[in-house]
């Protein structure tokens, strides 16, 4: 997909400001385009700028301008989230992105190319997202996973699920590593943004990275660069790879593999972190989070901490008293 290609202008200058300056990836960016694309399909359809029965699409979005997208309003947006739901059957965790991408789009337009003087959707609502707390391995549970790492290639993967419990990786995150990014009893990562951040190594990650660099180094390699690798091919191990031979081994320590994942090995990681005294703001810097609050979801938790802390309450011990000479009467 190329999007410089298939883009009007004005959407293309959003997309090179995205790839180029804010350093996302071409996924990202893709999804941006889509998001995008298929809005502005719609635009041009509910505004009657193409006849009622064109298939969505099929409709050009080449002459797409500013004359168009300045005259949006709310309503047109509320039109479009009501489409979706309808029509398409999106939910509101996907509509939700859908209007990040829209907010994201007029922002740039009003206070990066200056475009616009005033951002016609800027008070526009998100749909409602249920909140739900992670789902993630107990201490024990995940100690069998790691008993559990055996067959072919199982020091490697013994090494993969050993970042990913003690380092909260993005599997994004680990699959990019490269050799040179272990420096001791250091890790570099790059995260999302191509934002750098350096995590510290405990011994259990220190001796499983000695423990594959041996057997590594061993193997005569297509890519010299990667850390990890899939000894068939001598190549940078793919994500693919990775969340399968996570299933294996949940499944072989008689874990539920429909239930958990790569990125719920992440969540397992941050909730021992925070269960075991680390603070919520030096957990936003290992797991490389922008934002504190996307932190704070850990600290709602279930843990032992949180059921000390209501116990300690004196007013829990309190019984109701009844006032003598009145009886309770049951209606």
């Amino acid at each position: 997909m190329d999007y410089r290609i298939e883009s009007p202008p004005i959407l293309r200058d959003f997309l090179v400001y995205h790839e180029t300056i804010q350093g996302h990836s071409h996924r990202t960016v893709d999804e941006y385009y889509l998001d995008l694309r298929n809005f502005f399909r719609f635009l041009k359809w509910n505004k009657a700028l193409v006849p009622k029965d064109t298939p969505l699409d099929s409709i050009s979005i080449n002459d797409v301008d500013l004359s168009l997208l300045r005259d949006v309003s709310l309503t047109d947006i509320y039109s479009y989230m009501n489409y979706l739901s309808r029509d398409r059957g999106l939910n509101n965790t996907s509509r939700a992105r859908k209007v990040a991408t829209i907010r994201s789009f007029y922002k740039y337009l009003t206070n990066k190319a200056k475009l616009l003087e005033v951002n016609p959707v800027q008070d526009l609502d998100s749909p409602r997202l249920k909140k739900s707390l992670p789902k993630y391995l107990n201490l024990e549970e995940s100690m069998e996973l790691l008993d559990n790492v055996d067959g072919k290639n199982s020091t490697r993967d013994y090494c993969i699920l050993t970042l990913f419990l003690n380092c909260g990786l993005r599997i994004s995150e680990l699959v990019g590593l490269n050799k040179t990014d272990v420096r001791g009893e250091q890790l570099r990562v790059l995260g999302k943004g191509n934002k750098e951040r350096m995590l510290y190594l405990n011994d259990a990650c220190q001796r499983a990275l000695e423990d594959w660099l041996t057997e590594r180094d061993s193997l005569t390699l297509v890519d010299q660069s990667a850390l990890f690798v899939t000894p068939q091919n001598r190549r940078r191990i793919s994500t693919a790879a990775v969340h399968k031979l996570v299933k294996k081994h949940l499944s072989a320590a008689g874990l539920d593999s429909t239930q958990y994942s790569s990125h719920k090995l992440r969540h397992t990681a941050a909730t021992l972190m925070l269960q075991n005294g680390v603070d919520v703001r030096t957990l936003q810097e290992v797991l490389g989070h922008d934002h504190l609050n996307t932190t704070q979801i850990y600290t709602h938790v279930d843990n032992d901490d949180l059921r000390t802390a209501a116990k300690a309450n004196p007013l829990g011990r309190v019984q109701q008293r009844k006032k003598p000479g009145k009886e309770r009467i049951d209606k």
